[in-house]
């Protein structure tokens, strides 16, 4: 895959914060590259290339010692600047004074490990629900899907589908029209400029896992990175307004894992139950996401028919054209 400079200087994620203990080494894949995630003794975390400098053997295999990583196929043992501290075959020679192993940067935000393969050129995507004191958070994923991100994101925000992909669930076959909505720029808590759609309102047979009913739901969406989207939705009579998030790992340009993340209403289903009511969702847009051709989005204007119902994604891909996205997409 040909390095993007749009995507290789963001942040992505690749793991949940909770999958990566003390001494836990994960291996993980983002744009091509091979990685090991891994946390040390005081809680730093770390993001690897997954390849030891010596003989190539992946360095997951290996184990955590303290504060260092070791091989497992010759014991070279590396310190969390990637430096070689120990080299057992020959112990009394000397080491590398620079870093030998790869390292890139890390951090952890939304319950999520977010990754920068480059330079960042901003923070991790805000997302102020998260852990607001009226909702409770719920993870779900990820999913992974043959299809390029910006197709996932293109269906996330897409409700001209409901009533065909999710009749029954967030739409209703024998009520389809989408009711006109506005689309406006935005700029984010980071000061990163987007779009987002406001003034959508649909009815739903089943907005949520504790719906019993059908009911008027209000959407809105919030777009300031190319492959992450932020979706709200208040049912009628609910006093805040849940949020729903979006978050894609590229594994590669037109395979990803998804990443959600639910700052849900309280309600007496467990966390279980929510997770599994998003697991129906998506599992009923898997296989519409992975039919799609062309596989990499197209961003020309008119290449794809387009109605008025799709503003949102009109908007979507003049933002990906104006950041000069070139992964996962067609010009």
């Amino acid at each position: 895959m040909t390095q993007d400079p749009v995507l290789w200087n963001d942040w992505h994620p690749v793991a949940w914060s909770h999958q990566v203990p003390p001494g836990a080494l994960v291996p993980v894949q983002l744009l091509d590259e091979e990685l090991v995630v891994w946390r040390r003794t005081d809680g730093a975390l770390q993001a690897w290339d997954d390849r030891c400098p010596h003989r190539g053997a992946r360095l997951s295999l290996g184990r955590v010692a303290g504060d260092t990583l070791t091989c497992p196929y010759h014991g070279w043992r590396f310190d969390g600047d990637g430096r070689c501290v120990l080299r057992p075959a020959q112990p009394g020679g000397p080491l590398p004074k620079d870093p030998v192993v790869d390292t890139f940067h890390v951090r952890e935000r939304h319950g999520l490990v977010w990754v920068c393969l480059g330079t960042p050129a901003h923070d991790v995507v805000p997302f102020e629900e998260f852990g607001d004191p009226r909702l409770r958070d719920v993870f779900a994923g990820p999913y992974a899907v043959d299809a390029c991100g910006p197709r996932v994101v293109e269906n996330f925000i897409d409700m001209a589908h409901f009533g065909f992909v999710h009749d029954g669930i967030l739409g209703d076959a024998h009520t389809t029209e989408i009711p006109p909505y506005d689309v406006e720029p935005f700029v984010d808590a980071t000061g990163r400029a987007g779009v987002r759609a406001i003034g959508m309102t649909v009815t739903q047979p089943r907005a949520n896992p504790q719906a019993t009913a059908p009911a008027d739901v209000r959407y809105g969406y919030r777009i300031s990175r190319p492959l992450q989207a932020i979706l709200t939705k208040q049912v009628a009579g609910a006093g805040v307004a849940e949020a729903v998030t979006l978050f894609i790992q590229p594994v590669a340009e037109t395979r990803c894992l998804v990443w959600m993340v639910f700052s849900a209403l309280r309600s007496p289903e467990t966390d279980d139950e929510v997770r599994a009511f998003q697991d129906m969702v998506f599992a009923q847009d898997k296989p519409i996401l992975e039919s799609q051709r062309p596989k990499r989005l197209p961003l020309q204007v008119r290449a794809e028919l387009a109605q008025r119902a799709d503003l949102l994604s009109a908007h979507y891909r003049r933002y990906l054209r104006e950041i000069g996205l070139s992964a996962g997409v067609s010009p």
